[in-house]
């Protein structure tokens, strides 16, 4: 066999070494991959000529910006999306996903982005809801896999209502316009969207849950969840989160609300996961 010359070898070194950072550098600016449920407006919803939009889909590509990424939004069902975040299908998701002691202690949460509470939307010919007593009798729609389901589970018998459960929040809230369910249960900002969109719907009684909103992570992705979070922190900071409010609920958050409000440390203060140390934004 025929050995190679000392020039060879040094010949192939660096030719070997800039392959490893051409492989590092490739793979440093793979598009961060997340998903949402595409029919849960004005989070993510399909627009023309393809692709979705929304808040969360606005908050995904700046965020996606600040971390200097390239981001691919895939939309699926909600009751998929943990699944394929957990198989690696997805690096984070971005679509609306409560902070809850369960998930917590599953998934990896950045901090709040926007405050969850649970609204009911009906048939403007429908009764007023003014307590969860009046209930009683009636038919709820919820979205499958999201936490509006788990409150309607967890209530039913008390108050006395049955409900049904969909693949997509716009399949609940038809089910409410065929008369099919009394009211749907969702978060506020859907369902203002819905009866904005439906002049033969309204909203209806508010239960407040002090939960938030937040992007989850897997809980062995501590880096990608500590650079998000960072990035999202610098998104509040210079008003942001709250500007998308604006844009797609149509209202200012106040000072308290985690659109504005900057946790001190990193996740959701009071939640498994959550890194109590000071962090002061780094931003750009």
């Amino acid at each position: 066999m025929k050995s190679l010359s000392l020039s060879s070898c040094l010949r192939a070194v660096p030719l070997a070494l800039l392959c490893c950072f051409g492989a590092g550098a490739a793979l440093a600016q793979a598009p961060l991959r997340t998903a949402v449920d595409a029919t849960f407006a004005p989070h993510a919803m399909a627009k023309l000529g393809g692709g979705v939009q929304g808040f969360n889909v606005d908050l995904g590509e700046e965020l996606a910006r600040r971390l200097g990424r390239k981001i691919e939004i895939e939309g699926a069902e909600f009751s998929g999306l943990v699944p394929g975040l957990n198989s690696r299908r997805y690096d984070f998701l971005i679509a609306p996903v409560t902070v809850t002691p369960e998930r917590a202690k599953s998934l990896l949460f950045t901090e709040g982005y926007l405050d969850t509470d649970y609204t009911f939307l009906g048939a403007k010919s429908a009764s007023a809801i003014e307590k969860l007593e009046d209930l009683k009798g009636k038919t709820v729609a919820v979205n499958k896999g999201s936490n509006y389901e788990g409150w309607a589970r967890d209530n039913a018998a008390k108050y006395g209502f049955k409900f049904d459960v969909y693949g997509a929040n716009a399949d609940a809230v038809q089910a409410v316009q065929s008369g099919r369910a009394d009211y749907n249960l969702a978060g506020t900002t859907v369902v203002a969207w819905a009866a904005k969109q439906n002049p033969s719907l309204k909203t209806g009684y508010t239960i407040k849950t002090g939960l938030v909103w937040a992007l989850p992570f897997r809980l062995d992705d501590k880096a990608g969840r500590d650079a998000a979070s960072n990035a999202l922190k610098c998104m509040k900071k210079d008003g942001t989160v709250a500007k998308l409010a604006v844009k797609w609920f149509g209202f200012q958050p106040g000072a308290e609300d985690a659109a504005v409000k900057i946790a001190p440390g990193t996740g959701v203060p009071g939640t498994e996961g959550y890194d109590p140390t000071p962090v002061t934004p780094k931003c750009a």
